[in-house]
């Protein structure tokens, strides 16, 4: 017989410390995480394009940064768009799971899962949540950027 485990689907966890539920914790926010991202990325395109903008290209520092800074603000506003929504013992949850983390996308990301652990409909109000949040931002008129943008008021 052989001590090594057999490979399979669920390879990863084997010789992984933590327990079912800390891994179920962590492989959910990487779902969200990868969400966000994805919804971010796409965003980014669709806005470069109704711009006449070039696609962002992996390669640049400052299309990193956009995307970073967007799917941010997507996390916010979800966080936000729940925030509003839910009971008073839900928000105060809410507050309490992201109160354990130090940084702002660590502590957005605790309060989405545990909004994903608790909401059975977590996922259909995403992609709503989401989907305003695209509207608006691809209805909103382009922003010049650097000094001389934001000096002409853009």
């Amino acid at each position: 017989m052989t001590e090594t485990p057999p490979a399979g689907a669920f390879a990863h966890q084997h010789h992984d410390p933590r327990g079912l539920a800390e891994r179920i914790q962590a492989q959910l926010g990487e779902r969200i995480e990868e969400a966000v991202e994805m919804a971010g990325l796409k965003l980014m395109v669709d806005l470069r394009m109704r711009h006449g903008r070039p696609a962002p290209e992996t390669s640049s520092e400052t299309d990193r940064r956009e995307f970073e800074a967007l799917a941010g603000e997507l996390l916010a506003y979800l966080r936000n768009a729940f925030h509003a929504e839910l009971g008073a013992q839900d928000r105060a949850e809410l507050e309490r799971a992201e109160a354990g983390h130090p940084s702002g996308r660590a502590r957005l990301l605790a309060g989405q899962v545990l909004l994903a652990r608790r909401l059975p409909d977590y996922w259909q109000r995403f992609e709503n949540y989401q989907i305003a949040f695209a509207g608006a931002r691809l209805a909103a008129p382009a922003s010049r950027g650097g000094r001389l943008g934001r000096f002409l008021g853009g």
